[in-house]
């Protein structure tokens, strides 16, 4: 074998083994599906073996009754969202509620004292109501973002009396044996941020505080004034995009143009969704999960270190799918959570508006790329 054959056999050994080398650091089927036109880098790609599946969703405890007869308030005592509801399908409701939410082992009597079902002292009733508000104001008002899937208790529960997925305001102290001291939510390697060791108080500033999402500047080392961002700025806001990449089982160009990341008309129409869906759980955290901290109590699992109450992000719905559920919809068996229902009002007595609902944040309908641009991510 003379020299020429031998560099040949080497370099085919050579290779041969870089192949095996990068078979065995990435092994396992991906799937990629081509977004736009080719060479757009919109490509989405999966690995197959970390694909969530969908989890069974439960059938309704009995068929939905039609909707006729005494309303809710007028069979029973105190009954303050849903009063409106016929009592036929109140009870269904409040059954898939049970089924949805509640303990096994104590169905009603989680929210309700089984002596007394008017009574509030039991917290989680109070809970439940307000919940109830919240879930119709999602319906109604954020449909930019859940579109017509909508949502109902069990996208975010799933069986459980607190969502899996949750999180409360940072403790502020330092590491324990750590003489760096307070690591601000960073080299944690903590899975709301992907594991990717980014910070995690971008949920702080963004899926509760209502600042703008900033990562890049005309500048060089520019100063945050609302149109560039600081190097820590930047680190919160890629935190919070694992996060959503993390949550929704998707890489980047699922709503971004590689081409560039922040020029609007080159990105995917699920960046708008998105836009709105921070909004959406900014004002779910704001308006009605804070408003909950003197319900919720002290040293209970419903609330953070600082007594802060749990919140939600991305992933207390989405838990890995880009649709919570894998986009089936609910709301067919609990049409009660579309929207607030008409108060029940006594014979004689004056007309009654719709059931109050805590004011959300005002949602505008239709994109305008002059107004509303700076204020996206």
């Amino acid at each position: 074998m003379n020299r020429i054959d031998l560099t040949r056999t080497a370099l085919m050994a050579v290779g041969g083994l870089g192949i095996m080398m990068l078979g065995g650091c990435e092994p396992g089927p991906k799937q990629t599906t081509q977004n736009g036109y080719r060479g757009a880098g919109l490509d989405q790609i999966v690995d197959v073996r970390h694909m969530i599946k969908t989890a069974a969703i439960p059938d309704a405890p009995y068929p939905l009754p039609p909707d006729g007869g005494p309303k809710a308030g007028e069979t029973y005592q105190n009954v303050k969202v849903l009063s409106g509801l016929s009592t036929e399908r109140f009870n269904h409701l409040m059954a898939e509620i049970s089924q949805w939410i509640a303990p096994p082992e104590q169905g009603c009597a989680y929210c309700h004292n089984p002596e007394n079902m008017a009574s509030d002292e039991k917290y989680t009733k109070v809970v439940a109501r307000r919940m109830l508000q919240m879930t119709q104001a999602i319906n109604s008002t954020w449909s930019p973002h859940v579109q017509k899937v909508g949502v109902t208790c069990y996208t975010c529960h799933r069986g459980n009396g607190v969502p899996a997925y949750k999180w409360a305001l940072p403790t502020g102290a330092p590491h324990p044996g750590s003489i760096l001291g307070n690591r601000h939510d960073q080299n944690e390697l903590s899975p709301d941020a992907a594991y990717s060791d980014l910070p995690t108080t971008g949920f702080a500033d963004y899926l509760y505080g209502s600042n703008n999402i900033r990562v890049y500047g005309t500048t060089a080392l520019p100063k945050y004034d609302g149109t560039g961002a600081s190097v820590q700025t930047a680190e919160k806001t890629y935190g919070l995009m694992m996060h959503m990449s993390k949550a929704l089982g998707v890489n980047c160009t699922f709503c971004h143009n590689t081409q560039a990341f922040g020029v609007w008309n080159l990105s995917r129409p699920q960046r708008a969704t998105a836009w709105y869906g921070i909004r959406m759980v900014r004002d779910i955290n704001n308006t009605y999960i804070s408003s909950l901290k003197s319900v919720f109590p002290d040293n209970h699992d419903r609330k953070g270190p600082l007594g802060d109450p749990y919140k939600v992000n991305c992933m207390t719905c989405h838990q890995g799918q880009n649709k919570p559920l894998g986009g089936v919809s609910m709301l067919a068996q609990a049409p009660a959570l579309w929207g607030p229902i008409p108060a029940f009002v006594k014979p004689g007595a004056a007309s009654a508006a719709a059931t109050p609902v805590a004011p959300a944040s005002p949602v505008p309908l239709a994109m305008n790329a002059t107004a509303a641009q700076p204020a996206m991510k």
